[in-house]
């Protein structure tokens, strides 16, 4: 698919800022609902090891570079045009503590502080819950990682399925619901 490359302005946590985008990547109009409410309702990250899974263009990668600029923001997506379009939204925005990596090149020790996602729903349960149970337990202890699902989409039952498969150490909960959205945190012990 042709590039398209179209620069739009967005509001990422209160700061509007000028990034491009592309047909290819998930939402290149515009930001997309879900990340929206994640944005509006998360805290601030906490740590110096932050990660977005499935990044896109790049809007929670972003918005975790702004509010923590000291620390190290790993951004990972299996669509190579969307970790060029992140890393070029980044340097754009003087965010220097970015990296994009396709997930098998994340090293297999590298665990974080905080996970922010709008996780890719739409590749169907099963691969949905392998990019879970693999990102989930890099969680260091004392992190949280948020997730944004459209209650629709099957947020809910995420929720109980996530409670039901990760180890005793995390706690599952349902943050915030925004607009048909659920937030959900899950806290590592």
């Amino acid at each position: 698919m042709p590039e398209k490359r179209r620069r739009i302005g967005v509001e990422l946590r209160g700061r509007h800022v000028d990034v491009v985008t592309a047909a290819g990547v998930f939402s290149p109009g515009d930001l997309d609902k879900g990340t929206a409410a994640l944005l509006r309702t998360v805290p601030d990250p906490q740590g110096t090891d932050l990660l977005d899974i499935g990044c896109g263009w790049g809007p929670i990668t972003i918005a975790l570079a702004q509010a923590a600029p000291e620390a190290r923001v790993t951004a990972v997506d299996v669509n190579q045009r969307s970790l060029q379009l992140t890393a070029e939204n980044a340097r754009s925005l003087g965010l220097t503590g970015v990296e994009t990596a396709l997930p098998q090149d994340v090293p297999e020790g590298r665990t974080f502080d905080t996970i922010w996602s709008n996780p890719p729903i739409r590749v169907g349960k099963d691969a949905l819950h392998e990019i879970l149970t693999t990102w989930l337990p890099r969680l260091n202890p004392g992190g949280t990682a948020w997730l944004v699902v459209q209650k629709n989409l099957g947020g809910d039952s995420l929720q109980r399925w996530l409670a039901q498969t990760l180890t005793a150490d995390f706690r599952v909960e349902r943050a915030a619901t925004d607009k048909g959205f659920r937030i959900i945190a899950v806290h590592r012990g």
